[in-house]
């Protein structure tokens, strides 16, 4: 019977999820909602903290809630230095220093030093880097705003987890999709398409249906607007990923809310 248990746990544990733990987009009505973005990212065994939204008191409540212990999670990777994505990291280090943290090469020594006084690795990035297995960071795109994104290989094909998408959505998907060899299977994050022309965001949906991105799950600073052209455009493979929202890649595909 024990083997049976471990087999069942290693078996469940083989499967990629990604649970939002901050957003501006509600959601899990549990949930505190705020301007920023955090998701977590479960694979083979680890859990990688995509970004941190802007508040930490919000991120580590949210995360209690949701029955994420901060200590779990190995790895944080921050997408840029906007504060709705780095405000929470602070909080989150003073719960767990035990990580890696994964900063794009671009913030100022500042950051990184405040980082390591806090006790945890930082990690410079600059171009694409393995994380885990699995895992990658697509490295810094953009010629203003530096961003990186995370990208992930499963059985269906790529996830790509994005902050703002600042480089881009498309140019982000492209390099990703250009990088891992790998189609785009399922595309998570904010788009940054606010106030954008509707024509515009028509060029970025035809732009990501030609790189084949089967599934799709715009959040955070996509905007209203575009992310119901988005939810039209895919839909049945439209995905709401508000806080709480928790995707988990199976044999059969389906999404839940979180645990209640």
């Amino acid at each position: 019977m024990v083997f049976l248990y471990l087999f069942l746990a290693l078996a469940l544990s083989s499967h990629p999820s990604f649970t939002i733990l901050y957003n501006n987009i509600p959601c899990d009505e549990r949930l505190e909602t705020s301007w920023g973005f955090s998701c977590l990212v479960e694979d083979e065994g680890k859990r990688i903290l995509f970004d941190t939204g802007g508040d930490g008191d919000i991120l580590l409540s949210n995360m209690k809630i949701l029955k994420v212990n901060p200590k779990d999670v190995d790895a944080v990777v921050i997408s840029h230095i906007h504060a709705d994505h780095l405000g929470g990291l602070w909080k989150f280090l003073e719960a767990n220093n035990k990580v890696r943290v994964y900063l794009p090469s671009s913030f100022p020594r500042r950051i990184k030093r405040r980082v390591e006084k806090m006790g945890a690795k930082e990690i410079d990035v600059q171009g694409p880097m393995e994380i885990y297995t699995n895992v990658y960071t697509t490295g810094e795109l953009g010629e203003g705003m530096k961003e990186q994104s995370l990208m992930v290989k499963t059985d269906k094909g790529m996830v790509l987890v994005t902050g703002c998408a600042h480089p881009g959505i498309v140019n982000i998907a492209t390099f990703a999709k250009e990088f891992l060899q790998e189609d785009l299977y399922l595309t998570i994050g904010g788009f940054h398409l606010i106030g954008m022309d509707e024509k515009d965001v028509e060029e970025i949906i035809k732009g990501l249906k030609s790189l084949g991105v089967e599934k799709i799950a715009p959040s955070h600073c996509t905007g209203g607007h575009p992310i119901e052209m988005f939810r039209k455009a895919w839909g049945e493979n439209f995905y709401d990923m508000g806080c709480g929202k928790r995707t988990i890649l199976e044999g059969t595909d389906h999404t839940k809310g979180g645990d209640k």
